[in-house]
């Protein structure tokens, strides 16, 4: 099992108000929610305008899947154009399979 995360930061210019980077954040988790079906969430500098940070995680089977999956997302969140990619800090766990299960 191969896990892929990663924490991206962005720069919203153009946003006056909470309500307004709301509404350009929740949109582009959903879009990345809908096309790839990865768990995402905003989290964290919730009360600032302008900045925000998402992260984003997918479980696969192959290293290589979830290398080229994670660089897919981020050229959806760069395509986003009223955000700048300020951080992006992706990260692959490798677990290897475990053949002995305990029994109940």
């Amino acid at each position: 099992m191969v896990v892929g995360v990663a924490v991206c930061e962005l720069h919203l210019p153009g946003v006056r108000s909470l309500k307004g980077k709301r509404k350009i954040v929740k949109s582009l988790i959903e879009r990345l929610h809908k096309r790839y079906r990865i768990s995402t969430a905003e989290t964290d500098f919730h009360d600032l305008h302008q900045r925000a940070e998402i992260s984003l995680a997918a479980v696969g089977q192959r290293e290589q899947e979830i290398e080229h999956l994670l660089e897919d997302l981020r050229s959806v969140v760069e395509a986003e154009p009223e955000a700048f990619v300020t951080v992006w800090n992706p990260e692959i766990l490798t677990m290897e399979s475990n053949s002995e299960y305990l029994s109940p």
